[in-house]
């Protein structure tokens, strides 16, 4: 899965986002509704100071302009203004300016431009307008606004040095934000998990907080309350059932053999004797639904214990040696000498028996039982030189009661396959069918409890 779907990235970026945007609200807001006063401010005086030098114009003509100019010129105001007034041809008559700004076109709106006043070294910001009056001379009037504008570009660069921190600072709430629901929600993920891998009297730790983690935590607790008692329920009647059913069977065996005994026409012996092999091959199919079921609840872990896997598979090949031999064929044991770990003796055994009755069975050549220690656990493979299983119809063997050629003979019932699975599920691992290459390499992965 891409990182971009998950929902904590998502919940990460959306509290990057917000952070990111309410800092540059606060901190570029002010700085440009402040720029955007200044010059609005700046504006307002020097068009008061236009029209009040117009007034005079139109009052006195051009020599009570030329009074008023060289007045205010010389007057000092509360914001610096930039006066002058130039012949048609440009020339200065009088004002605080000793030439015509280049590039202001008279009658444009205030241009801001870089411009040097006579008695000051370096050129500063002004805000200028020129106007062209009726006897063509030419009205230059405006305000200085350097001051302000370095102000505002120190603001500018402290907000943004403050933005780029924020981007740090929203990176780091994004992710501390992520890692408390994480925290928060770790408990109930590590008891999940090893309720999945069959400890299943592990809670999640009591929350008085009161928020939707601690009711999530009360609710699982609730959910494996729930199922542990179900699984109870179903110890009891698997017990119960183990016991109503191998009682009947166990007496119609027996009677069986007193009528094998008694039967006295020999047409009636082969039906007595089919009898009684099918009332074992029943009792086999129970015992073995039984433990698949008791597997799959996740019962058994009490009896767990140390053992040596390569001891165990020796001791397999061992027992199944005569009738591998009697096929003709052969079985090898590869494993490391004194490969450790706790396990379900007793169903571990029955469940490679099943695999060694398989390759007996359905197989050929040479049977390799192979253990190998895995990254939290082992991994014991059982393979043959048979035709093997297709890849499409791998699936349907673990099923249970799933046989995947029904003319075949034997006793099998399609639980063998289905028991290693629900063996290799009470230890925490998996089942694999594999293409061995020829043959069919069923391999059972077990993690250390």
């Amino acid at each position: 899965m891409k990182i971009w779907h998950s929902t904590t990235f998502r919940f990460a970026a959306l509290v990057f986002l917000f952070q990111i945007v309410a800092a540059a609200v606060l901190l570029l807001g002010p700085a440009l509704l402040l720029r955007s006063q200044n010059h609005a401010d700046a504006v307002a005086v020097a068009e008061t100071l236009r029209d009040d030098l117009l007034d005079a114009y139109a009052d006195g003509g051009t020599s009570a302009l030329a009074h008023a100019v060289d007045a205010r010129a010389s007057r000092r105001i509360e914001r610096a203004t930039v006066l002058l007034l130039a012949r048609a041809d440009g020339t200065p008559v009088t004002g605080d300016l000793d030439r015509m700004p280049p590039g202001l076109a008279p009658g444009a709106p205030y241009a801001l431009l870089k411009f040097a006043r006579p008695g000051h070294a370096a050129p500063e910001a002004m805000l200028l307008q020129a106007v062209r009056l009726r006897d063509g001379s030419l009205l230059v009037t405006g305000t200085v606004v350097e001051s302000e504008r370095q102000v505002l570009a120190l603001l500018e660069r402290n907000a943004m040095i403050a933005l780029a921190l924020s981007v740090v600072f929203a990176a780091f709430a994004a992710y501390v934000s992520t890692r408390l629901i994480l925290n928060r929600l770790r408990a109930s993920i590590a008891t999940l998990r090893d309720v999945r891998e069959g400890r299943l009297s592990r809670r999640v730790p009591a929350d008085d907080t009161g928020d939707a983690f601690a009711l999530l935590g009360s609710e699982v607790n609730q959910a494996l309350d729930r199922m542990a008692g179900l699984n109870a329920e179903l110890k009891i009647a698997t017990d119960a059932l183990a016991h109503d059913l191998k009682s009947p069977l166990t007496r119609m065996r027996a009677a069986l053999d007193r009528a094998a005994q008694a039967v006295e026409d020999p047409q009636a012996q082969p039906y007595v004797d089919q009898a009684l092999t099918e009332s074992e091959r029943l009792m086999a199919i129970v015992e073995t639904a039984l433990s698949i079921t008791r597997a799959e609840a996740g019962m058994g872990r009490e009896s767990f214990a140390e053992s040596d896997l390569s001891e165990l598979l020796e001791t397999v090949a061992e027992i199944y040696s005569p009738l591998v031999e009697d096929q003709g064929r052969a079985v090898v044991v590869n494993a490391p000498a004194a490969l450790h770990m706790r396990v379900h003796r007793q169903l571990l055994d029955q469940a490679l028996g099943n695999l060694l009755d398989n390759t007996l069975k359905y197989g050929a050549g040479t049977i390799t039982l192979t253990a190998v220690p895995d990254a939290d656990g082992a991994a014991i493979t059982v393979a043959d030189e048979g035709p093997g299983i297709a890849p499409e119809r791998r699936e349907q063997a673990l099923r249970r009661f799933s046989r995947l050629d029904e003319a075949r003979g034997g006793w099998g019932a399609g639980l063998g396959l289905s028991l290693v699975q629900a063996v290799a599920h009470l230890h925490g691992g998996t089942v694999e069918l594999r293409d061995a290459a020829p043959g069919l390499a069923v391999r059972i992965r077990l993690v250390e409890g």
